[in-house]
């Protein structure tokens, strides 16, 4: 895992340039910083390390082949090395220099068709002049890019654009609105005007002399493609077969991210998922497995005797820390350090904590991530699906008009009428993805009044028939990438961790799309396939439960210990005196809250964007 930063200039200063990027994500790689100036087309490459695989001078970058006529800054793993070096002798045994190589000899397309793993790049071609950048299937990895003045620049974290020579700190007026509905910024667009995410599975290229027009970006990979020929093509064999199936290919998967050089465990929460890789591992190894879990004071929101049940169970080797209220209140002011952009999951928190404990173990995790998306575990979809089917019997000229009665209704009702105005949405949705909108990010009428006349519209054109693997797949393309995969890499990064997905493999990802919904959900809820592998291993007693999710009680904090800095935030708000948010809006969400105990995730938001902005503006 590493980061990466560059960009195009004719000046001198590149070197002071690159170096003072190199160090604003230092916590990305703190074991090697380098930087490539090539003076023949302006361009200037960096990168810091943090070195996984090949731990000699052999793995450093930036890193040219052999012929001299490529060059690459990597951040990432690649499981499957020996398949793209095809026996080819290399220098040392760094996957970055397998990629390299058949990149050169392959090209950036079939190269990465073939690859298994995470990745964000940039390769140059010296002969052609070509820089080329990409990103890794599902978004695991990440890379932003724009041009300031006319000129390219690109990088791991934004943070690193207001280090470049003229870049402006102009808000994306839409993307934030965005940000308010969805708690994080919706790709492509990022929280600064002009400067964009490349989107999972994407390539961009740009020939010298690097100009804006010319830039192009394609796909090598789309999880929409995956999910419709899934659709089109289902498996066919019964539920034993398909669970056969799966089984071996999570097994290959994990198999494959198991290859490190450097001590390695897993995070352990007590759910399905991570128990699952976590049990997986433990057979793939010849020594107990380390796993790490952090429980809360507060019962409502502990499953740590649950993962120390399950980690005994398997034979691992266990760490569990139990974090008081005030260790999480005290990683607040850290956040805005963390993520560089407003980012309003406030499973932040804990999921900083448990790296930061793992990372006092070893210098790798694998985790369980995904699997909600891909195997259906979320409970709003069998409930938006059973909703759908309900509204589409009901005639359209009817739901219109309930549609207006609840409107009348909510505003007359005024700051409680959050579940009127979620109702005469979904009653106008044409469509489940529509619906699933509506139900799930629809949630708190004022936040819409934050911004007027500004916000992102979602692609949310249908292009699956099951309702089900509809709301799953567009999970998959914007919150898994965007909120679950951010959250994980930047706290990760924080503490200089790799994280690693083995649910997110493509054959595990293109298979999960071809499995009937009957395969994924049943009576007692989504994931009944990957349930059905796990019991083989783990007790069924040790699971069946309630999921309590990884949150803490922010009503609670918001009400108490951090209501001094979140009333200081919202009546001193910077974003209002600037006049990018509306002042009634902002102030009559947090007054809602106050006197009703309604909206804490649409608050948290606002202090999550104003601290950001006070750091950042």
């Amino acid at each position: 895992m590493c980061g990466i930063a560059g960009f195009f200039r004719e000046q001198t200063d590149r070197e002071d340039i690159i170096r003072r990027m190199n160090a604003s994500i230092h916590h990305r790689g703190p074991d090697h910083e380098g930087f490539w100036l090539d003076g023949a087309s302006g361009l200037t490459l960096g990168h810091t390390r943090l070195a996984i695989r090949d731990l000699t001078e052999a793995g450093l970058q930036p890193m040219l082949s052999a012929s001299g006529d490529t060059v690459i800054v990597y951040n990432g793993e690649i499981y499957n090395t020996e398949e793209l070096s095809c026996g080819k002798k290399l220098r040392g045994t760094s996957d970055t220099e397998a990629l390299l190589e058949s990149i050169e000899e392959k090209g950036v397309s079939e190269t990465l068709s073939m690859c298994r793993g995470m990745f964000a790049l940039a390769v140059y071609d010296r002969k052609r002049r070509t820089l080329t950048l990409a990103r890794d299937r599902a978004g695991e990895k990440p890379l932003y890019y724009g041009f300031v003045e006319g000129q390219f620049v690109f990088g791991s974290e934004l943070r690193l654009f207001p280090l470049f020579p003229g870049f402006r700190r102009e808000i994306d007026r839409d993307a934030l609105a965005a940000y308010f509905r969805y708690s994080y910024v919706p790709a492509p667009r990022s929280v600064y005007r002009g400067i964009r995410k490349l989107g999972a599975g994407q390539i961009l290229t740009l020939q010298h002399p690097f100009r804006e027009e010319d830039l192009e970006i394609n796909s090598f990979w789309s999880m929409t493609e995956a999910a419709i020929r899934g659709e089109a093509k289902p498996f066919g064999g019964s539920f034993e077969e398909a669970a056969e199936e799966l089984e071996k290919r999570l097994g290959d998967s994990v198999r494959g991210q198991l290859v490190s050089d450097v001590p390695l465990g897993a995070y352990l929460s007590g759910g399905i998922d991570s128990s699952l890789v976590a049990a997986l591992m433990q057979e793939l190894s010849s020594a107990p497995v380390k796993t790490f879990t952090i429980g809360f004071e507060e019962k409502r929101y502990d499953e740590s005797e649950y993962a120390a049940a399950i980690a005994a169970h398997l034979g691992t080797e266990h760490t569990q820390l139990i974090v008081t209220e005030q260790e999480l209140l005290d990683t607040v002011p850290k956040l805005m350090e963390i993520f560089d952009e407003p980012f309003g999951d406030s499973s932040q928190i804990p999921t900083y904590l448990v790296s930061k404990l793992a990372k006092e173990h070893c210098t790798v995790v694998l985790s369980g991530d995904g699997a909600d998306e891909l195997f259906g575990g979320y409970t709003t979809y069998p409930r938006i699906g059973r909703l759908f089917t309900r509204l589409k019997s009901t005639p359209r000229t009817l739901r219109s008009l309930a549609a207006f009665v609840s409107d009348g209704v909510s505003s007359f009702a005024g700051r409680r009428s959050d579940r009127l105005y979620r109702t005469a949405l979904s009653l106008r949705s044409l469509t489940t993805e529509e619906l699933h909108e509506a139900v799930c990010y629809h949630i708190y009428e004022g936040v819409d009044h934050l911004m007027p006349g500004y916000g992102m519209k979602r692609n949310l054109s249908p292009v699956l028939k099951d309702p089900l693997k509809a709301q799953m797949l567009l999970d998959a393309v914007h919150y898994l990438p965007d909120d679950i995969l951010v959250k994980v890499d930047r706290a990760g990064m924080a503490v200089s961790l790799e994280n690693r997905v083995p649910m997110l493999d493509k054959r595990v990802m293109e298979f999960s799309f071809s499995l009937p919904s009957g395969y994924l959900f049943g009576e007692d809820g989504g994931k009944q396939i990957l349930k059905h592998i796990l019991y083989q291993r783990v007790p069924k007693e040790l699971l069946e439960r309630p999921k309590k999710g990884f949150s803490v009680p922010l009503k609670k904090w918001l009400l108490g210990d951090l209501k001094g800095w979140a009333l200081e935030l919202i009546y001193r708000s910077r974003l209002v005196k600037e006049q990018l948010v509306d002042k009634k809006a902002w102030e009559g969400l947090w007054e809602r809250f106050e006197s009703y105990g309604q909206g804490e995730r649409a608050v948290w938001n606002l202090l999550m964007a104003e601290t950001w902005y006070r750091k950042n503006a």
